[in-house]
């Protein structure tokens, strides 16, 4: 009897779960009805955009050169004043070849003098411009008076070069040296619209030259190194009196113009005023 009735209950049990079973299927909509999901929500951050500087233009741009050519450029004033100029010294006399042809003194100087006064009255008058200039040379000249060599050393304008060179090559015949050997100097010439040289005094030149200065701690780099010598005192060169016997200096005096051009060249290097206003 309780096993009849507990059959019972389960199979009750049973039906009715498979009654409600076949209801909730049938009381579902069908897929197409069914709501489609959510779309995610994504967060955006309102964050405002960063604003880049404006580019700083360069300072050499095409703006000032479009500006400078709308802008007039004011005339060159162009001067009016006549440029410098400077006429050609005179040769030397042939007195004065004369006397260089036979002072053998300081490297026969009168002659050394009067070669460039020979090369520079040759080379026409100097102008005020970029022609302007001096030249050095290194001449040798034969015994005979011929040049024999010339080298140029420095030069600050090839207008006056050419222009020396071609009057040393077209130097007349000059004297032979004063001591029958080949003479060999230096000698610069200016070509300039100014006054840039005196003649040289003659008077001193029986005074024999001070003995150079011989720094006895220079060494060569190749010979073997010695401890300097110890400097002794001694008694001064002797030196000669102007017209000592043996030397022969010209018995005329120097020139007016030498003389002036020497107190002049003194004032300039010490810087000593004439006395009384006197110039």
């Amino acid at each position: 009897m309780r096993t009849s009735l507990l059959v019972a209950v389960l199979l009750s049990l049973a039906l009715h779960a498979g009654v409600l079973v076949v209801r909730k299927i049938h009381a579902l909509p069908p897929a197409s009805d069914l709501e489609a999901p959510p779309e995610p929500l994504l967060l955006s951050m309102l964050v405002p955009p960063i604003e880049k500087p404006n580019p700083v233009p360069p300072t050499l741009s095409a703006e000032p050169a479009r500006i400078a050519s709308t802008v007039p450029l004011p005339p060159v004033p162009v001067s009016d004043q006549t440029p410098a100029s400077m006429a050609a010294p005179a040769a030397p006399t042939a007195e004065e070849w004369g006397l260089a042809s036979t002072y053998t003194l300081k490297n026969s100087k009168r002659y050394r003098y009067n070669w460039g006064q020979q090369v520079r009255s040759m080379m026409g008058t100097a102008m005020e411009g970029p022609q302007q200039g001096h030249v050095r040379f290194r001449i040798a000249v034969a015994p005979d008076g011929k040049l024999a060599k010339i080298e140029t050393l420095w030069s600050t304008s090839e207008v006056a070069e050419k222009l020396a060179r071609h009057a040393i090559a077209s130097l007349p015949q000059l004297p032979p040296t004063p001591t029958g050997q080949p003479l060999v100097f230096e000698q610069t010439i200016a070509f300039v619209p100014y006054e840039s040289g005196w003649p040289p005094i003659y008077k001193y030149d029986c005074y024999e030259d001070p003995p150079a200065f011989k720094n006895p701690f220079v060494w060569d780099g190749t010979s073997p190194q010695a401890d300097p010598p110890r400097a002794q005192k001694s008694a001064p060169a002797p030196t000669k009196a102007p017209n000592h016997v043996g030397c022969h200096n010209d018995a005329q005096p120097d020139s007016m113009e030498a003389e002036t051009a020497d107190i002049k060249r003194q004032f300039d290097v010490w810087g000593v005023q004439p006395l009384n206003g006197v110039k």
